[in-house]
């Protein structure tokens, strides 16, 4: 779309019914201001590139901290180098490089919006601690320019020494995404990570609870997580329902139809992006009045974060039952009395749990929303349009009752 930008016009426009527009400046050739769905906004410049000829597109900052002005004098001088027989991508990008460091660069890349959405990406939060924790400290102050494959393994180094390989190949990805990014954005002229190896990825956990230890756990709450009822109640949810501890402790009550027994997480807030109606056994309507009581009234999440900021956090939930796990004299298994577990085992209990009831592998894969199992291949994906309603509901409510069996025998 080519408009006469203005300053009033940038700070009010939106992109209505798309993830992004691009508003092109009817008085700078190639300048535009690309808005998301989500409401960032970037100054970009549009050019052949004489290099190859072909159509290139540069982010020359973010709105409002470039102003239009300062985009228009950019854009200017963009294509003076253009003029010369320059490519502007090696001139001012080159120029931006020589000055920003890795610590820069990163909120840069973190507000890069998702792919398809154009929304802000739901691991946001994660990658940004993951940033924080291994990277800003040891590399932060690098500058781009002079960033070395060698920075890349004084970062992962101490995360191997700690034995976290899963917490050393997840920084790993992060910032061979951030840099693949910021080579294609300009700020980088070549890749520093090309051809590095990842870390050695472990074995995919296979960790999940027995009967005994389920019984353990389960009657053991209110004393191995005396301070916070509202993680005991997660930690029984998420074995009840086989729904991701994130998801289960952002619920709304919103997402509720207590009268059909039925919880819909939304798109937004699902890992894979597409709505799922979770059936809810008689147990997991208990555990779910229990906390809106201790949520009360009118309360907008009905796991509320203590602070009262919005809901309370997985990395939270994941904290308290790590704290949990540490031993001492008297308690070699820590609080738990068993061996270690995460949320996420708990998800995998539920489901071997409910395999060894026979329930079928179509309906496990409708139960905990993996489209890998429920749309795998063309009949399943175009043809077959059944929701397995039922079949989940059957399905939840026998492992409900298979789960008080054996923790209210």
């Amino acid at each position: 779309m080519r408009v006469s930008l203005t300053d009033r016009f940038c700070a009010a426009a939106k992109a209505v019914g798309r993830p992004q527009v691009d508003f092109f400046d009817e008085g700078t050739p190639g300048l535009a201001l690309r808005v998301t769905s989500n409401g960032l906004k970037a100054w970009t410049l549009v050019f052949t590139s004489p290099k190859d000829q072909k159509r290139a597109r540069l982010t020359l900052g973010r709105y409002p901290r470039t102003t239009l002005a300062q985009a228009r004098t950019m854009a200017l001088e963009a294509k003076g180098h253009l003029d010369e027989g320059n490519d502007p991508r090696d001139m001012l990008a080159g120029k931006d490089a020589a000055a920003m460091t890795v610590a820069t660069l990163i909120p840069l890349y973190l507000e890069k919006p998702h792919k398809r959405t154009g929304k802000p990406r739901k691991s946001i939060n994660e990658i940004k601690r993951r940033f924080d924790v291994n990277v800003v400290p040891i590399i932060g102050a690098v500058k781009l320019a002079d960033l070395h494959r060698r920075d890349i393994t004084r970062v992962l180094d101490p995360i191997k020494k700690r034995k976290r390989p899963i917490e050393a190949t997840r920084v790993f990805e992060d910032l061979r995404a951030m840099v693949r990014w910021a080579v294609g954005q300009g700020y980088l002229d070549q890749n520093p990570m090309e051809a590095m190896e990842p870390p050695a990825t472990a074995a995919p956990r296979v960790r999940f609870l027995t009967d005994d230890e389920l019984r353990t756990l389960w009657n053991g709450l209110p004393k191995s997580l005396a301070r916070s009822k509202t993680c005991q109640r997660i930690v029984r949810l998420c074995l009840v329902t086989a729904q991701r501890v994130g998801e289960v402790a952002g619920m709304r009550p919103s997402e509720l139809d207590m009268k059909a027994a039925t919880w819909t997480i939304p798109a937004s807030r699902s890992k894979n992006g597409y709505a799922h109606t979770v059936p809810l056994s008689r147990l997991a309507v208990e555990l779910i009045q229990e906390a809106l009581a201790a949520a009360g009234e009118g309360a907008e999440f009905v796991f509320p974060n203590p602070d009262g900021n919005g809901s309370l956090p997985a990395s939270a939930v994941a904290r308290t039952i790590l704290r949990a796990h540490e031993p001492d004299e008297d308690r070699p298994n820590g609080r738990f009395g068993i061996a270690h577990w995460t949320a996420h085992d708990l998800r995998r209990t539920a489901v071997s749990g409910m395999a060894e009831l026979k329930v079928a592998p179509i309906v496990l894969g409708h139960v905990i929303n993996h489209r890998s199992v429920t749309r795998a291949g063309v009949t399943l994906s175009v043809y077959s349009q059944y929701d397995y309603a039922k079949e989940k509901r059957e399905a939840l409510n026998l492992w409900a009752a298979h789960v008080q069996s054996i923790v209210q025998p």
